[in-house]
Order: C-alpha cells, then sequence, then structure tokens
C-alpha cells in the first residue's frame, strides 16, 4: 500500500483435478454464440456437488472446445461472453474413472447389474429435511423465471402472515435430482448457512424453506435488477474505476461479513451477484450458497468446487481456506476493469494450468492507462500463495479503494490468527516482529489502527479477551455459532489477565507474507533487523533454535541452521532474523483440514 507496490507472483504449483460448477465461456470462433431462450438461466442453479465424480455423469452437458492452448506464459486478451455448460472435470480423473467403470463392466454380469440396480433403488436414500410442509397452503407459485441443471426458479407470493402478498423467489429442487447423499448434503447446508447467515445488506434475504414429497422449496428475496454479469456485457465488459470501485465495495463488505461469521462462499462470480431493482445504483446481493460451507479460522478446506474461471489455486491443491474467496473477487475486479478474464484457455485442463501458472496481464489496454492503485490492488487479491493476498477486510483498506474516504470495516478473521500465532510464540520471536511492526508504512498503520479501534481498548489504552468477545458478539449470527469461532477465544487465553497496546497489536498483528510481497520488504526487514540488533538479539544456541522453529530431533538441525546464527557471538544472524520472523505460518497448510 501507499509507497510500496506489490511484486509480480512466481509460485509455480502442481495442478490438480478440479470439478467446477459453471463457467464463462471463450468468445471466439470456435464457440457458437449463445441463442436467446424464452426462460433465463437462473441465478441461483445449477446446484453443483463437492464429488468431481458427478461431473463424469453428466458428460452429455459438456462443451466440447478446443484444442489445449499450449503456452501459459502469458494471458491471452479474451472477451466476456454469456455463460456455457460447465467444463469437464480434468482429463486425467475422466480416464481413470472411466477405466474403473469398464473394469467393472466386464466383471459382472447383465444379471448381476441389474439385481444391483434394484436393490440400491430398494435401499434409497433419506429424503427427508424435515423443513415445514405446508408450502401450498402458505405460498401461491407463479411463472418460472429461469431454470437451471438441478432445478429452476419461480416467482411467488405470500398468501397469508406478515409477508401477506410479498413477492419472493422460490428456488424449486426436485428431490429426483437428489441421486447422491453428498447432494442432499449440499441442499441441508445452503439451507442451514441461508437460515443462519442474516443482518447484511447485501446478502440475499432468506425466507423460509418448505418441502413436499416431490420437491423442496427455498423461499429468498426476489432480486428484480438482473446479474452483475448482464451488467457488464451491457458495458462492453468495461468499467471505470470508479464504476468498479463501486462494486467491489460492496462485494468486499458482504465477503468480509460472511468470513468473520466462519462462511466462506467457494463460487463467487458475477452471475452470483443480483441487483435489487433496474436502477443503475440499485442495491448489490450475493446469492446461491450451495457450495458455501463453514471454516474455522485454524481449519482448511479440501472439496474442489467451484467455477472454473474464478479458482483459486489453492482449491485445486484441496487446501484452503476464506482466502479462495478474496482471489475470485480479484478474477471479478480485473474483468470490470478491462473486460476480459486474467485467466482463459479452451479446454477445462488449461484452465487450470493457467490458473497455477500464469500470472495475468497488465501489459494490454486498457491497464496501462489504469491507475497505478488500481493495478495494485487487482494484484495483491491475485497472489497465487494466500499467505500473501489481502483479506477482504484489508482490500477495503487499500489506497484505490478508501481513498479519501473513511471507510466502515468489520473486524478481521486474520487478526484471530495473528494473535493466536504471536502468543504462541517466544520472546525472541516478539523481539523479532516488534522490531519489524516499526517500519510498517502508513497505509499498513491505518488499517491496524482501524482494527484496533473495533475492539474498543479500554480506558488505559489495553485490549484484553474480552474486547474480542465483545466485537465478535456485536456482529454475531448463528453461523459464527455453526463454525464455531467463539471456542477458538479459548485458544487466546494468554489476553484473558494481560492486555496488549497498540504497539504490541502491531507487532502480533502484522502479516510478515503480506509484508513480504511488497517491493519495500527488503528496505523494511534490513532496517527491523538494525532495531532487533539493540533491543533484543541475543546469544541462543541451535538447540534452542530449533524448538523455537518446531523443527524434529530426526532433522540434522545443526546442518541446517549452521547459517542462522553467527559465529562470532553466538547470537542470531539476519538469514536466521528472516527465518524466525516467518515462524510457523497462520496461513498455510499446515492447519487442520477436513
Amino acid at each position: 500500500m501507499g509507497g510500496c507496490t506489490s511484486k509480480p507472483s512466481s509460485t509455480s504449483v502442481k495442478p490438480n483435478p478440479y470439478a467446477p460448477k459453471d463457467s464463462l465461456p471463450q468468445n471466439d470462433d470456435s464457440t457458437p454464440a449463445r441463442t436467446s431462450t424464452a426462460v433465463k438461466a437462473s441465478p441461483f442453479f445449477p446446484l453443483y456437488t463437492p464429488s468431481p465424480a458427478r461431473h463424469r455423469r453428466n458428460k452429455s452437458h459438456r462443451d466440447g472446445g478446443g484444442g489445449e492452448s499450449k503456452s501459459v506464459t502469458g494471458t491471452p486478451l479474451r472477451q466476456l461472453a454469456r455463460a456455457f455448460h460447465p467444463p469437464s472435470p480434468a482429463k486425467h480423473i475422466r480416464d481413470v474413472l472411466r477405466r474403473r467403470k469398464e473394469k467393472k463392466k466386464e466383471a459382472t454380469s447383465p444379471a448381476a447389474r441389474q439385481q444391483e440396480e434394484e436393490e440400491r433403488e430398494e435401499v434409497g436414500l433419506d429424503k427427508r429435511f424435515g423443513f415445514s410442509k405446508e408450502f401450498q397452503s402458505r405460498m401461491e407459485l407463479g411463472e418460472e423465471i429461469g431454470r437451471g441443471h438441478f432445478g429452476y426458479t419461480c416467482s411467488a407470493k405470500f398468501k397469508k402472515g406478515e409477508f401477506k402478498d410479498h413477492e419472493v423467489a422460490v428456488k424449486v429442487i426436485p428431490k429426483s435430482k437428489m441421486t447422491t447423499a453428498i447432494s442432499i448434503e449440499d441442499v441441508r447446508r445452503e439451507v442451514k448457512i441461508l437460515r443462519a447467515l442474516s443482518g447484511h445488506n447485501n446478502l440475499v434475504q432468506f425466507y423460509d424453506a418448505f418441502e413436499d414429497n416431490a420437491n423442496v422449496y427455498i423461499v429468498m428475496e426476489l432480486c428484480g435488477g438482473g446479474e452483475l454479469l448482464d451488467r457488464i456485457l451491457a458495458r462492453g465488459g468495461k468499467y471505470t474505476e470508479d464504476d468498479a470501485k463501486a462494486v467491489l465495495i460492496q462485494i468486499l463488505n458482504v465477503v468480509a461479513f460472511c468470513h468473520l461469521q466462519g462462511v466462506v462462499h467457494r463460487d463467487l462470480k458475477p452471475e452470483n451477484f443480483l441487483y435489487t431493482s433496474k436502477e443503475e445504483n440499485s442495491q448489490l446481493k450475493v446469492i446461491d450458497f450451495g457450495l458455501s460451507d463453514f471454516v474455522r479460522p485454524d481449519e482448511r478446506l479440501n472439496d474442489i468446487v467451484g467455477s472454473a474461471y474464478y479458482v483459486a489455486p489453492e482449491v485445486l491443491h484441496r487446501s484452503y481456506t476464506t482466502e479462495a474467496d478474496v482471489w475470485s473477487i480479484g478474477v471479478i475486479a480485473y474483468i470490470l476493469l478491462c473486460g476480459s478474464r486474467p485467466f482463459w484457455a479452451r479446454t477445462e485442463s488449461g484452465i487450470f494450468r493457467a490458473v497455477l501458472k500464469a500470472d495475468p496481464s497488465f501489459d494490454e489496454p486498457p491497464w496501462p492507462s489504469l491507475s497505478l492503485e488500481a493495478k495494485d490492488f487487482v494484484k495483491r487479491l491475485l497472489y497465487k500463495d494466500p499467505r500473501k493476498r489481502m483479506t477482504a477486510s484489508q482490500a477495503l483498506m487499500h489506497p484505490w479503494i478508501s481513498g479519501s474516504k473513511k471507510m466502515n470495516i468489520p473486524f478481521d478473521i486474520l487478526i484471530f490468527r495473528q494473535i493466536k500465532a504471536y502468543l504462541k510464540s517466544s520472546s525472541l520471536r516478539k523481539a523479532a516482529l516488534m522490531a519489524l511492526s516499526k517500519t510498517l508504512i502508513t497505509d499498513e498503520l491505518l488499517y491496524l489502527k482501524a482494527q484496533f479501534a473495533i475492539l474498543a481498548p479500554n480506558k488505559n489504552g489495553l485490549i484484553t479477551l474480552d474486547n474480542i468477545r465483545t466485537a465478535l458478539a456485536t456482529n454475531a449470527t448463528e453461523a459464527m455459532k455453526e463454525s464455531r469461532i467463539p471456542d477458538f477465544l479459548a485458544l487466546l487465553n494468554g489476553l484473558q489477565y494481560k492486555g496488549m497496546d497498540f504497539e504490541e497489536f502491531c507487532a502480533a498483528s502484522i502479516s510478515v507474507h503480506q509484508h513480504e510481497s511488497l517491493d519495500c520488504w527488503e528496505q523494511s526487514v534490513r532496517h527491523a533487523y538494525e532495531l532487533f540488533e539493540m533491543n533484543g538479539n541475543r546469544v541462543i544456541v541451535i538447540e534452542e533454535l530449533a524448538s523455537e522453529l518446531g523443527v524434529g530431533s530426526s532433522v540434522p538441525v545443526h546442518t541446517i541452521l549452521h547459517d542462522w546464527i553467527r559465529h562470532s557471538d553466538g547470537k542470531l544472524s539476519f538469514l536466521g532474523f528472516v527465518k524466525l520472523l516467518h515462524g510457523v505460518s497462520t496461513r498455510q497448510p499446515l492447519a487442520k483440514t477436513r
């Protein structure tokens, strides 16, 4: 932020299989234009399951596409067009599944296969959700306004009650489409999240859920302004910087709110944001929580879900948390500002390879004419290393977004993780972090001041565990209980009796990996080392350093850590100081996964 700009990403990662939900098509000669239909595709559908295997069963719906792009060193400029059928899973996954099925067919007689199918039908799945069965008596279903792969959306009105004659949207999911336990759980979890999340202007309002023997009915707010994607296309794919900011502020606000509640959306894209009316400045609402999930601050998810063009690299690596949503926002920001996708290929494997290895292009028009702050903002959302990526709350404080305006930002869930790691650190690492915090630039200090103010420090200028507990309770929803975030407070017991002033709060909350991504990192860390030499460096033996870093006894520590300690006086060298700063990351794939 400020005088520092981001470095280009150079992370190289191994591709993994990915089961996309939906995507945008390439706009080239090999892709036929989509014909208009009487019924518009519903923004609430299709509903996709985290299982990659199900895409194989829908092979007939896949787009054939062209040949795979041979190079991913750059990103070709591809203009947006309307959505098409979701690309298939990675090729090698399909091949493995095909071979398994062929072997099973060869080993099983037709009579045995028929018997197995009959037995499966006999057993069936439990499709009872416990929802109200009064849909027919309480709701008057209107005309169909959209149709997707797993159901359709209709307008409707309440027949009675406090919402009598109020127009709503009803998402109808036939139970016949729920063919696996995973698809049933997806519907159950979507309703649970919609019911638990409340209290934000940019969240689609949930009214109720019903069921009968044939369908599940999810009743939600009717948004008549159309999708964000429609408006992007109507503008020819390009927004002015000011117009893009207005959209992104709404998106960042609601996503930061969801992350604080412990909910990760996992399918953010222009199709999943609706306007409440046709007016130019109408409110934007996030919809479709069918792929969303609850996540603790110390937990990582491993389901491969989402939409191909918006999926984060760590999702393909099956170890991710809320930062995956921020990547998707970065893709949306890129599209808003230039009208093309940052990662493009003719096949799904090509898209994934580009996401994993290619860097988005900022050289083609209109990027040269856009502000440096706008480019820095997008780059910092699209770091392939999620530890270097801004959070949604941090993005709201970026100079390009906030400018001279005072932004009201929510408490950042990242602060939890950072303070937890700080409290577990040794006095030596705390001294190193304190030295680094004294080199923070103005924009970083503004963000930390805003976070500290949210915690409402006591009259003595200190915050304790009670301050954090109160800040959470102020914005708590039922979703926060489901994600067990309050339980996480037990890990911050070090603040129960000892307060933390702003200076120590900065040391505890600073993200070393984010700081490292700035151009001024080398200058900052060398200055921090000079401060550390004066007020913190001390004699340390290799065994103590190994214990501090969590290095196991089976590792040859004397060989690995030899250069981390100065031979002249036994104190930390500059290399050892930098390594000590990184410590055990709170945003790396070592946390608990599920």
